[in-house]
């Protein structure tokens, strides 16, 4: 009977093991589409982020600058570009050719359910992970400004 349960347990850690979360998922695509303006950690200190005019956000900060709430919905759409119009998107392309997929029903507000990329609800769950702690300090010289 030991034996039993210890073969399952060891079979789920294993079946575990192989599978990624939302957030696993999300940090791959902040790699390959965002670190490179907004550097590694968030902070909008990535190695391109020199010499743009407008400088990236700092990613850590966007609950703290919209009340301690992660603005979810928001942010997919500045990722997405479907804000793109807004000031002040600056110079931020559109994310969408590159996050698009199999969809995923997302509350989106007054009880709807909209489809959306599951990639985009990944990359999303990954900048939420980051924010920073209520409380912690801000980073010298960092610069935020909306979700972008």
């Amino acid at each position: 009977m030991r034996a039993a349960i210890r073969s399952s347990v060891i079979g789920a850690a294993v079946l575990a093991a192989g599978c990624t979360t939302e957030v696993e998922t999300g940090r791959a695509s902040y790699t390959d589409l965002c670190a490179g303006c907004h550097g590694a950690s968030g902070k909008g200190n990535g190695p391109n982020a020199t010499g743009l005019t407008v400088p990236p956000a700092d990613l850590t900060a966007i609950a703290a600058r919209n009340g301690g709430v992660f603005p979810r919905v928001e942010v997919m759409a500045k990722i997405d570009g479907y804000a793109k119009g807004e000031p002040p998107h600056g110079g931020m392309p559109a994310f969408w050719p590159l996050l698009d997929g199999r969809t995923v029903l997302v509350p989106t507000g007054d009880g709807i359910l909209t489809p959306t990329p599951e990639p985009l609800v990944a990359l999303t769950a990954y900048v939420e992970s980051i924010q920073r702690r209520p409380g912690a300090l801000p980073v010298v010289g960092a610069k935020g400004r909306g979700p972008q």
